[in-house]
């Protein structure tokens, strides 16, 4: 008798959001294609790329398995004022407010110790840190989405939410990085 938790059934669960969230990837290269004369000009963007992506996607999953626990545990109401949606949603926040404007001066400075910086630290760390806040917002709104989303199906959130959330954040980090950089250099 085939489970739930057998090979056959997780295979059946995982395989169409696989295919789906490779073309999401997909897509996520076409926009960073139209970013590459940007990145080319300034460098220190170019540095700054793989890490928002990078902590967009950890992010999302940090919450996502939070989140994913609380489920299996019965303890998610996906209500408003629920106590664990609410602390882990601002643990997010203050996460990525924490962190991005860390990740821009390193970014900056690690261009600087190989090559020229054409971008300031001040304007490097206003985009890390606009990106990470926007980023933030967005993971959280794809992690309470996606995870709601298993637990109305009776899916394992385990196997679905944190493939969904880590891909779709890689993503929306590129996406957001492009927006921000247009709109601040």
């Amino acid at each position: 008798m085939e489970t739930r938790w057998s090979p056959g059934a997780i295979m059946r669960t995982m395989l169409p959001v696989l295919l789906v969230l490779t073309g999401i990837e997909l897509a996520s290269g076409f926009v960073l294609n139209t970013f590459e004369g940007t990145l080319l000009q300034y460098p220190t963007l170019l540095v700054l790329v793989p890490v928002t992506i990078g902590m967009a996607g950890n992010l999302g999953s940090i919450l996502a398995a939070r989140l994913s626990t609380v489920v299996h545990l019965g303890l998610l109401s996906f209500e408003p004022r629920d106590e664990y949606l609410l602390g882990n949603a601002v643990a997010t926040f203050g996460l990525a407010l924490t962190i991005f404007p860390v990740v821009g001066a390193g970014a900056w400075l690690a261009q600087t110790l190989v090559g020229d910086t054409a971008l300031g630290i001040e304007k490097v760390v206003l985009v890390a840190f606009g990106s990470g806040a926007v980023l933030a917002v967005l993971a959280v709104a794809v992690t309470l989405v996606t995870t709601y989303a298993a637990y109305r199906f009776r899916l394992d959130p385990d196997d679905v939410v944190i493939p969904v959330v880590t891909n779709v954040c890689d993503v929306l980090g590129v996406v957001v990085l492009f927006v921000v950089v247009r709109l601040v250099v």
